[in-house]
């Protein structure tokens, strides 16, 4: 096997693909909470905990993969396809729940549990592959695959669209779709995965090293910058699409529109971390974070006043969509430059769980403070994130450290 340029295209292109099908599970019971709410009349809290349980898994499911080294011990486009497979076993599952068992409830958030475990077998052994096809470029095909994962993440929004024509689908076919998708992504993962020429086995997990990303002060600060772009990111990308299905009707607008706007939202992002790629290549880490950060930050604060207006509402999150998520690898690249070389692994782990554990305060906070008031202060509330990173990653900035990020580009 050859690794000139086409090959390289062709894997990265198929990663990608692989990852964009298979992260459809992630949001699979989201995309359906106006339906479980109908029809097994769920709370918000338990509404939260449907997104929640995938992140506490993901946590879990990553910290089991860094201590056992799984990466190493298996070929990773094997890791990839398993955990695939096993994903779309688990999506099956929940569509097989009967709606009059008592324990319906626990048995869909243990499955969405289960689901964020396997997908940490998914992202971080996708973005192995393509860092191993790409050197120079590397800031452009990271972000390509986030965009990959970001709308891959939108389509059961799009899926949730048919159970709103009032053609007879249940959510439950949603579920399935999602499936269908992941066992896709395992076979394109299985047939064109192959590891590249800069693939470098990953050093075992070091516990004795997990905080050391919080003591020394340049990763510290990226560290810092990704917990902020994190305290809003998931929470938006959770609850916009499900408060657009709101202002949609309460407007007496069409519900399938309003599920095709949700996934516009969350699907635009793709388009900005791709770009956000290269620009940091170009200009620099943490100029284009800060950038990313003050336009969502400043659209959190406006968009939830806006719920009333739905046109205007879908026009702030589409752009509030595009830059939640285009600084998202450049976090991870950033910590990756910065840490201890020995343990760039053990680093970008903890940096993964951390920011994870934090957006399962963020969503059930912004359900929270939505419950109480409105959705207004909720998302205002969630600018407190950015505002954070950006102070982080100025700071970071004037560090004589930054200069090995982005070949000197800060």
């Amino acid at each position: 096997m050859t690794h000139g340029s086409t090959t390289k295209r062709v894997v990265v292109a198929a990663v990608s693909v692989a990852e964009l099908l298979t992260m459809s599970l992630w949001f699979s019971a989201t995309a359906i909470i106006p339906e479980l709410t109908r029809d097994w009349q769920i709370s918000t809290g338990v509404a939260a905990w449907l997104t929640m349980s995938v992140q506490l898994g993901f946590v879990a499911g990553a910290l089991t993969s860094a201590a056992l080294n799984l990466a190493d011990r298996f070929a990773v486009r094997k890791l990839f396809a398993v955990s695939a497979l096993l994903g779309c076993a688990l999506s099956l599952a929940t569509s097989a729940i009967p709606d009059a068992w008592s324990g319906r409830v626990a048995a869909l958030l243990g499955l969405r549990f289960l689901t964020g475990f396997v997908l940490a077998g998914v992202y971080p052994p996708g973005m192995k592959l393509v860092a191993g096809w790409c050197k120079s470029d590397r800031g452009m095909c990271i972000g390509l695959l986030v965009g990959a994962l970001t709308v891959g993440s939108s389509l059961p929004h799009l899926l949730a669209a048919s159970t709103a024509t009032g053609n007879g689908l249940s959510w439950r076919m949603t579920v399935v779709f999602a499936a269908a998708l992941a066992a896709t992504g395992a076979a394109v993962i299985w047939r064109w995965g192959h590891a590249g020429p800069h693939h470098a086995p990953a050093r075992a997990f070091d516990w004795r090293h997990a905080l050391a990303g919080l003591k020394d002060r340049p990763p510290r600060l990226a560290n810092f910058g990704y917990l902020g772009h994190m305290w809003e990111l998931y929470a938006m990308w959770a609850w916009v699409p499900i408060v657009l299905v709101a202002s949609y009707d309460a407007a007496g607008w069409s519900a399938p529109a309003a599920r095709v706007a949700g996934c516009a939202v969350i699907a635009v992002g793709g388009v900005g971390a791709y770009l956000a790629g290269g620009w940091a290549d170009r200009f620099g880490r943490s100029t284009v974070t800060t950038v990313s950060l003050v336009v969502s930050g400043a659209c959190a604060l406006v968009a939830g006043w806006l719920v009333a207006s739905p046109l205007l509402f879908t026009v702030v999150c589409l752009v509030w969509g595009f830059a939640v998520v285009a600084d998202s690898a450049q976090f991870s690249a950033a910590v990756s430059e910065l840490a201890d070389q020995r343990y760039v692994g053990t680093a970008l782990t903890m940096q993964t769980c951390l920011g994870f554990l934090l957006t399962i305060v963020a969503i059930r906070f912004a359900a929270a403070v939505a419950e109480a008031s409105s959705w207004g202060i909720a998302f205002s509330l969630l600018a407190l994130g950015p505002l954070f990173g950006i102070v982080s990653m100025q700071r970071l900035r004037r560090l004589p450290e930054a200069a090995a990020m982005a070949g000197g580009r800060r």
